[in-house]
């Protein structure tokens, strides 16, 4: 072979290295722009959303009552939501974060109202209750290897029927109490509760972004046996994460009594559906692709500025349970049409 055609071939393959490597370029920019839009793509709605109902209800949807007004409303919502965000990680559905919800809200009420225990005690006996209830599902998932979808739906089923049976079905009103008021101190117009859930949220943020716990319990989330045999103890974080789930509900719980000032024992079953639509439609945007911890924070209250838009132009409350129901298949089905997307583009 002559040496021009030897130097004609070297410089062919060099010719197709660097169309190759354009295209591996152009195609990472791609994935790059899709990820930046949806990642903010939540922001921007629920600026636009915001925007439309401050023009039509320009006397009341953009005042600064009405943001304080919702941001407190959602802050038990948020803190029930993130505690879920950590079983979803972990790859556990917690269905029973409604009979959570609770204990922690009707059992504190009812053993201030009628044996004047102090309501922080309460606060305490219910939390101490949801280690305890977040352990037995962890058992009966992880260790008896029954899927979590179908244990915690019993168990919290089961936890509901016990509050009731504890606490009856009246409306217990604690609105003497000093953590009550504690609780609805205003600092520049939010509630105490408002900055709590805040501060947790940012801890949360934290371990699951920036620790190897967190790392940890994604990989466990993404595929629990690969992430068994790099070493990881799979069992423990699922076991924890419902733990931590069943805390954060209760305290949730304990939240919406003291901000609320009454509870029902039967209140935790509204709060379901929301937490699930939030979580999911949380994990299409800041992190898409991930369960994480402000996108969930945003996702609730996209939710909650549309929903109450909408019931101040007059829709009655049935709107809510249409709302959270479209958001939790949107969030599911945006979730998994990036994800095959993203599967493509890495093809």
């Amino acid at each position: 072979m002559s040496q021009s055609a030897t130097l004609r071939r070297i410089n062919l393959s060099r010719l197709n290295f660097r169309r190759d490597a354009r295209k591996r370029d152009n195609t990472s920019a791609a994935v790059s722009t899709n990820y930046r839009i949806q990642a903010y793509a939540i922001l921007v709605a629920w600026i636009v959303l915001f925007l439309i109902f401050s023009y039509l209800l320009p006397e009341v949807f953009p005042t600064w009552r009405n943001v304080t007004s919702i941001a407190n409303q959602k802050a038990a919502t948020v803190l029930l939501t993130l505690g879920l965000v950590f079983a979803l990680s972990a790859g556990e559905f917690d269905l029973s974060i409604g009979g959570a919800v609770s204990l922690g809200a009707a059992i504190p009420a009812w053993l201030a109202t009628d044996h004047h225990v102090p309501l922080i005690a309460g606060v305490f006996i219910a939390l101490i209750c949801a280690v305890i209830f977040g352990g037995i599902n962890g058992l009966l998932s992880v260790k008896a290897k029954i899927p979590s979808l179908v244990v915690t739906l019993g168990t919290g089923t089961a936890l509901g029927g016990i509050v009731s049976g504890i606490a009856g079905n009246t409306t217990m009103s604690v609105q003497s109490f000093s953590l009550v008021a504690l609780a609805k101190h205003r600092i520049f117009g939010f509630y105490s509760a408002f900055w709590l859930m805040l501060v947790i949220a940012f801890i949360a943020w934290y371990v699951l972004e920036h620790t190897p716990v967190g790392r940890q319990l994604f990989f466990v989330g993404q595929g629990r046996e690969v992430a068994r045999l790099a070493g990881i103890r799979t069992n423990a974080y699922r076991y924890y994460a419902l733990i931590f789930s069943s805390v954060l509900a209760s305290l949730a719980g304990s939240m919406v009594l003291t901000t609320a000032g009454a509870a029902q024992s039967s209140i935790g079953k509204s709060y379901v559906l929301p937490a699930f639509a939030a979580a999911f439609l949380g994990s299409t945007a800041i992190r898409p692709g991930r369960f994480n911890v402000w996108g969930t924070v945003v996702a609730v209250y996209f939710l909650e500025t549309g929903i109450t838009g909408l019931q101040l132009k007059g829709f009655e409350v049935w709107i809510t349970d249409v709302f959270y129901g479209l958001a939790l298949v949107t969030g599911v089905l945006v979730a998994t049409v990036a994800s095959e997307l993203r599967s493509r583009s890495s093809d």
